[in-house]
């Protein structure tokens, strides 16, 4: 196994320890290395040594999640598929959302045991600090992101 195949492997095992199917994060791991950064279905099976339709399924969830999109190419009959170009801006700006939404269950949730003992409200507190946190944390992130990259 060469290290371009033990990479796409490696990543496959990451993805599938976050939650996805092992071959999604087989075909992430490729188009976020490979050359061009297009690659058409039979690129994708060539390289990944699956079948179609596995790849299909794995494209079209990943589609689903906004990780990989299809694209034309001018002047090409085919689709391709990309990694998006401001894939790890939207994550980032995504993340944001998500985590005020985990602070928001959090202070529901302590809201409704606002007269519990604070031995019982414990594990609520953790989550709601951890998750203000992030949520103060992350718009500076993104700006960092942004800043870094020349964007406004």
């Amino acid at each position: 196994m060469n290290d371009t195949q033990r990479f796409i492997e490696e990543f496959g095992l990451f993805v599938e320890g976050a939650g996805l199917p092992r071959m999604a994060g087989r075909v992430l791991g490729w188009l976020l290395i490979c050359d061009p950064p297009e690659q058409t279905m039979q690129d994708l099976t060539n390289a990944l040594q699956a079948s179609k339709s596995s790849i299909s399924t794995m494209t079209r969830l990943l589609i689903q999640f906004r990780m990989v999109e299809r694209v034309s190419l001018p002047g090409k009959r085919r689709d391709y598929y990309r990694v998006p170009p401001d894939f790890w801006e939207r994550w980032l700006e995504e993340s944001v959302s998500k985590v005020a939404e985990f602070r928001k269950m959090a202070a529901r949730g302590l809201d409704l045991l606002h007269d519990e003992p604070a031995s019982r409200r414990q594990r609520l507190q953790a989550m709601h600090d951890v998750y203000l946190l992030l949520e103060q944390a992350y718009p500076r992130m993104v700006a960092e992101w942004k800043a870094q990259r020349g964007q406004p």
